[in-house]
């Protein structure tokens, strides 16, 4: 038989508490919830003074199915109901010894049912374990919270394929886009899949959530910095912190650069476009992300000349395999001086990048004249600094493999398809760069020599050689059909036959005007054009004979 009870833990005494002397004990009274309370005093270890106190729901203490004591919280303030909760898991108990009730099932539907906040907690607890990078966890525990708040979600049986799915058709009818929908898609039923997996939920449906055309709904389409963009750009972001600092805001001179500032802050802010212009030449050079670029320490770099990279460590890198990334020499050298002029330590930051960069560089694009969207509708970020990196590898002739490998993409449509700006590629330079094609033949089948000068009839070729006494045309030479070589070198007469043959055919068939019963010995009748040669060149009552081709 069971028994319930209730814990006793020690806590600060409360600050409104009366400390009272009683037969030689010291005791502590307060009201708690409209009732007065007295419990004695105790001093801990570290001296603070705490009280013990009982907590207000209920424990109850039984034996499991394999003889086993168990304590469990039952979670009812009221002796009752945690009385008949006591009674119902002896009842299961029993039932399982028996073989009614298989235990495994039964701990899954008690999961299900529980609150589901410690579910993910111990879900954290495996991402970390399975070696998941900071930003993988912390978007896939972002959006798994953002749902079960927006849905109500309390218990993880409550997470059903319905409430999902009208919650995501919601999302894009408020302006989500396709890829920010299967993100979240993909968030929940990966943590469904762990649940199932870890016997907390016997199954479920969430994988059937249909994922929405990323290429058919593009939200976001990037382009790529042009070179001259790229120049102004750097001129801007070096000098609008001070000039914006300068700039008098009110008054008769508004507008005007003419604010006095002291010295010191006059330094500040030419460090501040100085640091910013160093981010935007890293952006662009490296292709580094946002948050990898937040992450980057100076231990991380490898400024030896000769060998100047940045080492990621697979934590802070999106994939979580660490990489190595080249570094041209002229920023290394200005990364080289930035690092000592900010006297920093191998345990420092590089860069303080603002957490609102987005917004800096968008004011810093229309200070520079930028257009944030072009006609096709596609914009300029943060993130199309990356884009800028993939093309100028494209446009400068990197092959595609060595672009996907400094991009650091497994998939090489990727970094063709996604990242490489279309529009900035020389493609007319690229025809041009083709090796030319030479415009004379110096061979041709002989069909399409005779042709030719069928088509050329000013052609004043005397062919008396590869005639026979009567004027026969002869094949007397040529290996399974004669070539004819090029020898006149008058322009556009570039298929003047001459000479035919090397080789004697085996058989040179005689055309008559008896016709065989057997259809297969009657003679083919020849090509018009070839027809009309003959009867130009030798009359039409010659006979001749057909070339064997």
């Amino acid at each position: 038989m069971g028994t319930l009870f209730r814990k006793t833990v020690r806590r600060p005494i409360p600050k409104f508490a009366a400390i009272v002397e009683k037969n030689g004990q010291t005791l502590a009274r307060w009201n708690s919830r409209g009732k007065w309370r007295t419990a004695p005093v105790a001093v801990d270890v570290g001296g603070l003074r705490t009280v013990a106190v009982e907590i207000g729901t209920y424990y109850a203490r039984f034996k499991d199915h394999a003889g086993e004591l168990v304590e469990r919280s039952t979670g009812c303030r009221d002796e009752t109901n945690a009385r008949q909760k006591l009674a119902r898991w002896e009842r299961e108990a029993e039932q399982i010894g028996a073989g009614v009730l298989d235990a495994a099932d039964l701990e899954t539907a008690r999961a299900a049912a529980g609150p589901i906040g410690p579910h993910i907690d111990d879900y954290e607890t495996a991402l970390s374990a399975a070696g998941v990078s900071d930003i993988y966890k912390a978007n896939a525990l972002r959006a798994i919270h953002r749902l079960t708040t927006e849905l109500g979600i309390d218990t993880i049986r409550g997470m059903r394929r319905d409430k999902v799915e009208q919650w995501l058709a919601d999302s894009v009818a408020g302006g989500m886009g396709a890829r920010t929908r299967n993100y979240y898609r993909d968030a929940v039923v990966r943590f469904a899949n762990w649940l199932r997996d870890a016997g907390r939920l016997a199954g479920h449906d969430l994988n059937k959530l249909p994922k929405a055309d990323e290429r058919a709904d593009p939200k976001r389409q990037r382009r790529a910095f042009t070179s001259e963009e790229i120049a102004r750009l750097l001129v801007v972001a070096v000098r609008r912190p001070l000039d914006e600092a300068r700039t008098i805001r009110r008054g008769k001179n508004k507008g005007k650069l003419a604010a006095d500032l002291r010295p010191e802050v006059v330094e500040r802010l030419l460090g501040v476009g100085r640091e910013r212009v160093l981010i935007y030449r890293t952006y662009i050079y490296t292709g580094l992300r946002f948050a990898e670029l937040r992450t980057l320490t100076v231990a991380r770099l490898d400024l030896t000349p000769g060998s100047e990279c940045i080492r990621l460590e697979a934590k802070n890198e999106k994939n979580g395999a660490g990489s190595t990334i080249p570094l041209r020499a002229d920023l290394a050298a200005e990364l080289r001086q930035w690092i000592g002029d900010k006297n920093l330590g191998p345990a420092d930051r590089l860069f303080a990048v603002p957490a609102g960069l987005r917004r800096i560089l968008d004011r810093d694009i229309k200070a520079a004249g930028i257009s944030k969207r072009d006609e096709r509708g596609r914009t300029v970020d943060v993130h199309a600094m990356r884009t800028t990196f993939a093309t100028m590898l494209s446009t400068s002739g990197t092959s595609p493999r060595t672009a996907q490998a400094a991009m650091r993409h497994s998939d090489i449509r990727l970094t063709m398809g996604t990242y490489t700006d279309p529009k900035l590629l020389d493609v007319r330079q690229a025809v041009e760069n083709l090796p030319p094609l030479t415009h004379r033949l110096t061979e041709v089948p002989a069909p399409v020599a005779i042709y030719a000068a069928d088509r050329n009839p000013e052609s004043t070729h005397d062919c008396s050689e590869n005639c026979g006494p009567e004027g026969r045309l002869l094949a007397s030479a040529g290996k399974m059909g004669a070539t004819i070589r090029q020898s006149d070198e008058r322009p556009g007469d570039s298929l003047n036959p001459v000479v035919v043959n090397e080789k004697a055919l085996l058989t040179t068939p005689v055309v008559n005007r008896a016709e065989s019963g057997r259809r297969d010995l009657n003679p083919r009748p020849l090509a018009p054009q070839a027809s009309a040669l003959a009867k130009l060149r030798y009359g039409p009552n010659q006979t001749y004979r057909r070339i064997a081709s």
